[in-house]
């Protein structure tokens, strides 16, 4: 795990940063190739410089965000603003996370990909890569 990553996740309520290492430690499972770094202020994951996953800790729980998500046509995944391709699930309790489908996520994140890495260049238009 990238120590900044670490740190972000040590500072945390116990239960919470539970909940961040064990997604760390999955995410790292389900995508070993990404990069790992905090990126406004949240660790985030990269594929080829293009933003997939990060966590955020929000006054409600932990927040998983897949950049893509909202074109993986899962349920559980919350779409975001309507602005951009995103969605999450929000985490209060670790025993909240399914292995499973965290991986099956993963996987998507891998195939399923709008690129986010040249959305300012193309002034806020996204398009799909993969």
């Amino acid at each position: 795990m990238d120590l900044d990553t670490r740190l972000y996740n040590n500072k945390q309520e116990p239960e919470e940063q539970f909940i961040c290492d064990t997604l760390a430690k999955e995410i790292n499972k389900g995508l070993p190739e990404a990069e790992n770094r905090i990126w406004h202020a949240h660790p985030v994951w990269f594929l080829d410089d293009n933003p997939v996953v990060g966590y955020s800790k929000l006054k409600a729980g932990i927040r998983l965000m897949f950049w893509s998500g909202d074109s993986f046509d899962e349920p559980r995944l919350k779409p975001g603003t309507g602005k951009f391709k995103d969605a999450s699930i929000l985490y209060t309790e670790a025993e909240q996370i399914n292995t499973e489908d965290l991986q099956r996520w993963l996987e998507k994140s891998r195939t399923i990909q709008w690129d986010y890495k040249n959305v300012v260049k193309r002034k806020g238009v996204l398009e799909r890569l993969k």
